[in-house]
């Protein structure tokens, strides 16, 4: 779970895209003028906790962006509403990574 700073940092950096982005840049513009008025290091600490998570990666001066998602690969399922896995069987071609819900939340999660 992410606290405000890191939600504000992850808010910031996904406009960015791809780009690495300086922590002095994430400092200043993810979490307001204000903030970085009141403390300029501010998102340090966060940084490097979403880093130790997984969710940011730094390069070799030391910026940082958002981990790119890994490709779609055959081992990711997807959840699709019955009437549109209907569909998509009709369309005659193969679905495997598709997951349908039969309404019991429970059985549906432990499929996973």
């Amino acid at each position: 779970m992410m606290d405000a700073d890191e939600k504000d940092i992850f808010r910031y950096l996904r406009s960015e895209g791809e780009q690495f982005v300086s922590i002095n840049s994430i400092s200043r513009h993810a979490g307001g003028k204000h903030k970085f008025r009141e403390a300029p290091e501010w998102a340090k600490a966060a940084v490097l906790r979403m880093v130790e998570r997984g969710i940011l990666e730094v390069d070799a001066v030391g910026s940082y962006r958002l981990k790119p998602r890994p490709a779609n690969d055959s081992k990711t399922r997807h959840w699709v509403a019955p009437h549109i896995a209907a569909l998509l069987r009709k369309s005659g071609k193969k679905f495997d990574d598709v997951l349908q819900h039969d309404g019991d939340t429970e059985s549906f999660y432990d499929s996973l």
